[in-house]
């Protein structure tokens, strides 16, 4: 069996460090701050990046990377691996997965190159990249991985509650006169990803019931869609490590034997949230790595 590398974006959270501790690439998703191009955790890290969002005066929009980047990682990579498996975020939130799945036909990267398209983002994603490592450690080729990480696709959700509808506005995800009531009101909303599609869930005012909302929302997940002995729970967060390591306790009253994980949200997300919001994620374990 040949070598695999595992390839990622950096929408999974996962940092150039601990790309280097993991053993896979991580590729850096741009994003521009008033027009000016940056890449995450490369020259600008979370906290210089909060200062600039929450200049009001501040325009933050996100991009993908380039063709010639990802097709420069891959050919770096083969020097060394005699396959690769991607692992993109989800093709319903960003074009960058469809862009690698065109560039992987390409005659170069043809029965090499294997972009997995299986609808996760941000810690969902990580934990698919760690699942992919750990079934190429054990033998499995760069085939057999993409149809496991992609027949398991919906076997996961994210709920998050976003304390601000701002930045929802901002990057178009909310009409104006939406965006504008909400924040009289105070809303604070609960989006859900299952699958493919970012959606709203439930609308709450305080941080508390955001949390009853999002707890309840996994207990009802765990009793009708997964199997709670199969699954791993995350938290993240962005800009308030405080309030995620509370409701990591909250869990582990309901779950005492969940090995649960806190990670900031990267930026590329941290950009259309902004700070403040807090999720919670549950990801299956394949039944591969079971046995």
């Amino acid at each position: 069996m040949g070598k695999v590398c595992i390839i990622t974006d950096s929408n999974s959270g996962i940092t150039q460090k601990e790309s280097k501790e993991l053993g896979i690439v991580v590729i850096p998703m741009p994003f521009y701050i008033n027009h000016v191009q940056h890449f995450e955790d490369i020259d600008m890290t979370q906290e210089q990046f909060y200062e600039a969002l929450l200049d009001e005066n501040t325009e933050v929009s996100t991009s993908q990377p380039s063709p010639e980047t990802i097709m420069d990682t891959w050919r770096e990579a083969l020097k060394e691996y005699d396959e690769i498996v991607h692992i993109p975020m989800s093709s319903g939130i960003s074009s960058s997965c469809a862009t690698a799945l065109m560039l992987a036909k390409e005659e170069e990267f043809e029965g090499k190159v294997y972009v997995v398209d299986n609808q996760r983002i941000s810690v969902t994603q990580r934990r698919s990249v760690q699942q992919a490592k750990e079934l190429a450690q054990r033998g499995y080729g760069a085939k057999e991985i993409h149809d496991i990480l992609f027949r398991d696709k919906f076997q996961s959700s994210i709920y998050i509650m976003v304390d601000t509808l701002k930045y929802l506005r901002k990057g178009g995800r909310l009409t104006p006169a939406v965006a504008a009531i909400g924040m009289v009101l105070r809303i604070k909303p609960v989006l859900q990803i299952q699958g493919e599609k970012l959606d709203s869930f439930a609308k709450v005012k305080t941080i508390k019931q955001a949390k009853t909302t999002m707890l309840k929302a996994v207990r009802s997940d765990f009793e009708k869609r997964f199997s709670e002995e199969k699954m791993e729970i995350d938290i993240a967060y962005t800009q308030n490590r405080e309030e995620a390591e509370k409701f990591k306790e909250e869990i582990l009253q309901e779950y005492p034997d969940a090995r649960i994980t806190i990670d900031p949200l990267s930026l590329s997300v941290s950009c259309h949230i902004g700070p403040g919001a807090l999720a919670i994620a549950v990801s299956n374990v394949p039944k591969e790595l079971l046995e």
